[in-house]
């Protein structure tokens, strides 16, 4: 069905935007996505994993669990799509279920694929749809459309310490059972 809708961002409107969502956040108006991304009561072995994330990110950033400042310094540049240069927003209808939603993550990793063929880093952000009002005003996308996320997309810089920063995989076997 393809059931894709997406917006290309860049240059003054990608700021003006990316800065009418900080500004949100900084005045303590509550992220409101579109749909449920987080589980309302973790269960392990996810809570762990996501516990584990983040605390990594943050290590590799030298940022301590006392610096709230950093933090909230580094979850804002989640809104300015870490200073890529270009932010694709993905839009849904609202109509359509799960298996819209399966198709959509296949094209979601079609293009970040794509992107790293053609020389280019790509960041998957469900943070880029934590505040979907402002981004569907600004891009004047119909109120029956979900934003799914965005993907910052431009050249990696190789040098920012960000970049270092790499999740812990499972091991294939704690995911996959062979059958014959």
């Amino acid at each position: 069905m393809q059931p894709w809708i997406v917006h290309v961002v860049s240059g003054d409107k990608k700021r003006e935007l990316e800065n009418k969502v900080i500004e949100s956040f900084e005045n303590g108006i509550k992220a409101n996505m579109d749909y449920q991304y987080y589980p309302l009561q973790w269960s392990e072995p996810y809570k762990s994993r996501r516990k584990e994330t983040g605390l990594l990110m943050y290590k590799t950033l030298g940022i301590s669990r006392e610096d709230k400042e950093k933090q909230i310094g580094q979850w804002k540049a989640n809104y300015r799509a870490f200073d890529a240069p270009i932010v694709l927003y993905f839009f849904i209808d609202s109509t359509l279920t799960k298996g819209s939603y399966l198709d959509y993550g296949m094209f979601l990793q079609s293009i970040m694929l794509a992107a790293t063929e053609l020389g280019l880093g790509s960041c998957p952000q469900a943070a880029l749809a934590e505040y979907p009002e402002i981004i569907k005003q600004g891009l004047n996308v119909d109120k029956g459309k979900v934003l799914l996320c965005g993907i910052a997309l431009g050249y990696e810089d190789t040098d920012a310490l960000i970049n270092s920063y790499r999740t812990e995989r499972i091991s294939l076997e704690e995911f996959v059972s062979f059958h014959n």
